[in-house]
């Protein structure tokens, strides 16, 4: 990516800190302390076995940066390139498309040409997204690419899963990402937020503490959905609209690493996100955009969950 190099690897680590973070929060809620390191060991040996299972990623997403033109070609912008619409995603490595082998195959990239085809508009798409990054590296992103003196027209924000696996409070979280958005929208940019995923539908990860994971993310894209409308931008629920085909087809959805969205998931992100982006830039045209749910539904109610809930505790 021009001027901003891609930090990566944090996803697999994080689990320690998930552990960490999640025996110490239980061991200060606990009715007495032998349950609160009892909830820790338990919960520390599943976060081990997840990373033993989830790789730990050295390689950087396949970038797609360029100019997109109706007809399908692809070339490479300069100073002077003109074009109709500037697009740019922001966030972590779902964002960046990191899990696929090319750069077709990445949410972002799949947006830019959608818009293209179906608008008749040159795009120039820029990927400014960050492997590893939480809400707190969101406004480097967006200041890095104004220090450039550039102003997209439309920018897509794909964050929440490493502030869920790093122990970020929900509320600084929303907020962090609300403040992006105003940043953006102040700058000129339509902006349109796809909140956390759910967490529920990476069985890599061992249950209790995919349960914990799933609620904290439920949680969490409810407090971005309010933050974000807001700052004055448009929010998805991913969670709501992408868990069912995953679950269904959990193989086809996700990559090899069993964590990251394979093609086939990047390509359904990007079918939920055209309506919203296409609306955004005044494309939509007269028909009504599809509705989503209003808020994500509760966990599924278990006595091991509710005691999980007890104990820990949400900041």
């Amino acid at each position: 990516m021009s001027g901003w190099s891609r930090k990566v690897g944090a996803d697999s680590w994080a689990w320690g800190r998930v552990c960490r973070d999640v025996g110490a929060t239980a061991a200060a809620t606990a009715a007495g302390a032998s349950a609160g390191w009892a909830v820790w060991n338990y919960l520390n040996g599943q976060a081990a076995t997840a990373r033993t299972v989830i790789p730990h990623r050295t390689d950087n997403a396949p970038d797609g940066d360029g100019v997109y033109h109706p007809d399908g070609r692809v070339t490479r912008y300069t100073r002077d390139t003109e074009v109709d619409l500037f697009l740019t995603v922001f966030g972590d490595s779902t964002a960046a498309g990191l899990g696929v082998d090319t750069a077709d195959e990445t949410p972002g990239v799949q947006v830019a040409r959608r818009v293209a085809a179906e608008t008749g508009k040159t795009v120039r798409y820029a990927n400014k997204a960050i492997v590893g990054a939480t809400s707190k590296g969101l406004a480097a992103q967006i200041d890095a690419m104004f220090i450039a003196h550039e102003r997209p027209d439309v920018a897509i924000i794909l964050i929440g899963a490493n502030d869920v696996t790093s122990r970020n409070g929900i509320r600084a979280s929303a907020r962090r990402l609300g403040d992006a958005v105003r940043l953006l929208v102040g700058g000129g940019a339509k902006v349109v937020v796809g909140t956390c995923p759910d967490f529920g539908v990476i069985t890599a990860i061992p249950q209790p503490l995919r349960t914990v994971l799933r609620q904290w993310g439920l949680r969490l894209a409810a407090a971005q959905r309010a933050a974000v409308r807001a700052a004055g931008g448009r929010s998805v629920p991913l969670a709501d609209l992408m868990a069912k085909e995953f679950r269904a087809q959990l193989d086809f959805m996700l990559s090899p690493d069993q964590y990251h969205p394979s093609a086939a998931g990047y390509a359904l992100a990007a079918d939920i996100l055209m309506p919203p982006v296409l609306d955004a830039i005044g494309e939509w045209g007269s028909a009504p955009l599809p509705e989503p749910p209003e808020e994500s539904p509760a966990v599924e109610e278990s006595r091991v969950a509710t005691g999980l809930r007890r104990l820990l505790k949400q900041v």
